[in-house]
This record gives C-alpha cells, sequence and structure tokens, in this order.
C-alpha cells in the first residue's frame, strides 16, 4: 500500500465534503445528521471553521519540536466533555442560523476550502505550525484536519442515503488515527469495515455485545474520541 500524501488525503476528504453539500438545496441542508441537534448546514459550518482554522495555522509557523502529533493532539478533546461540546454546538447553530439561506455556507465552503488545500500543498512538509495552544508538524496537523472531515463526512451523509462516501486514501488516515488511540494490545472485531470502526471508535454507533467481547478489555477505552 503506497504511502499517502497528507495535503492529497486533505484534498480528497474536503472534495468529498464539497460533493455532499453542492447538489442540496436549502431544503436539503436542513436534514438531520448524526451530531445531536445539528442540520447539515450547521454541521458543514463547523467543519468551515475547520478550513479557516487551516488556512490561520499554515499561515503561523513555529519553531519545533512539537509537542503533540497526529494522534496525541485528539486527547485534549474528551469524549464525556458534554458541557463543551453542548456549548460549541449551541454557538455553532447560532451562527449558522445567521445565513440568509443554508446555501450561502455552500459557497464561502466551496471558497475556502480549496483555498486550504492549496496553502497545504504549499506548506513545507518539515516546518512546524500553531493552532489550537499546540505546536504540530504540518503533515500531523492535515491528518488531523483529515481525519475530522472524515468522520463528519459520515455524520454528513446519515440522513442522505445516495451521496458519496469518503474516499479511500483519508479513511485510511482517519482509520490510522484511531489505530493510535486504540490500546496497543487491541485489535478492531475482523468483521468491521473502515467506515464501521470509524463510527463506532467515535461514539456515533454504539458497540454490541459482540462487539465487547471481541474487544474485551479494550471496549473501555470506546468511544476513542468525540
Amino acid at each position: 500500500m503506497s504511502p499517502i500524501r497528507q495535503h492529497e488525503a486533505l484534498a480528497q476528504a474536503y472534495d468529498g465534503i464539497t460533493a455532499v453539500v453542492a447538489p442540496l438545496d436549502d431544503t436539503g441542508l436542513q436534514r438531520p445528521t448524526r451530531c445531536r441537534g445539528w442540520l447539515v448546514a450547521d454541521l458543514l459550518f463547523h467543519v468551515l471553521c475547520d478550513a479557516q482554522r487551516a488556512l490561520v495555522a499554515l499561515a503561523s509557523p513555529a519553531p519545533g519540536p512539537a509537542d503533540v502529533d497526529d494522534v496525541s493532539y485528539w486527547r485534549a478533546f474528551t469524549p464525556d466533555d458534554d458541557a463543551a461540546g453542548a456549548a460549541h454546538a449551541w454557538w455553532a447553530r447560532r451562527s449558522a442560523a445567521a445565513f440568509d439561506r443554508p446555501t450561502g455556507i455552500v459557497r464561502i465552503w466551496s471558497d475556502t476550502a480549496p483555498a486550504a488545500v492549496r496553502a497545504a500543498a504549499a506548506a513545507d512538509p518539515d516546518g512546524y505550525v500553531t493552532t489550537q495552544g499546540h505546536v504540530l508538524r504540518v503533515p500531523d496537523l492535515l491528518a488531523t484536519l483529515t481525519t475530522e472531515a472524515v468522520v463528519h463526512h459520515l455524520d454528513l451523509v446519515v440522513d442522505l442515503p445516495d451521496a458519496p462516501l469518503p474516499a479511500a486514501d483519508p479513511t485510511r488516515v482517519a482509520v490510522t488515527t484511531m489505530d493510535g488511540l486504540l490500546s496497543d494490545d487491541a485489535v478492531r472485531p475482523a468483521g468491521w469495515d473502515d467506515h464501521e470502526y470509524l463510527l463506532k471508535a467515535t461514539g456515533r454507533v454504539p458497540l454490541t455485545d459482540r462487539d465487547r467481547v471481541e474487544l474485551g478489555e479494550a471496549a473501555g477505552w470506546f468511544p476513542l474520541m468525540g
């Protein structure tokens, strides 16, 4: 299996989200997602904020060394931090609602996501950047952005059965992240495909009794991230 170039994986991840939302009208953008209380437009606004953060981070070089990598970065975002999650969800919903029409968010996303990808492609892969109080290597930053985009892509399509799923390369990036967060001694159940693994690792889909038997003590690690 060939190595993944992180900026190309990010490009595919963002292109995948665009392929989901671009065909939708205002009604379609108000369909539910896997994120409790969030419509497609609300979640797209959240991912738009990530693309904007990517632009800022890639223009914010920092001296090394990094204090987190593409896996340890996620350990600061605990899945059981309900208060912080609810506050952000409420802010995102109100911000998305400020647009005259949900399609306005799609237009800004369609400008911002490619700009973030171009900045990622131009960034020094040996460089460091700062974001959210951390210093990361550029490839690790791009991996975190890709992982979040893939997970939210799966969130977006829960009520859109004809929408495309995330592409293979960005999905591999997200799966590698989950593998890093999982116990070293644990092996994911053989029956899980990559998308099921991501949904269960992030708590979108609960573990079954059979899952818990197969995971053993590692079941207590789930969800691996929120």
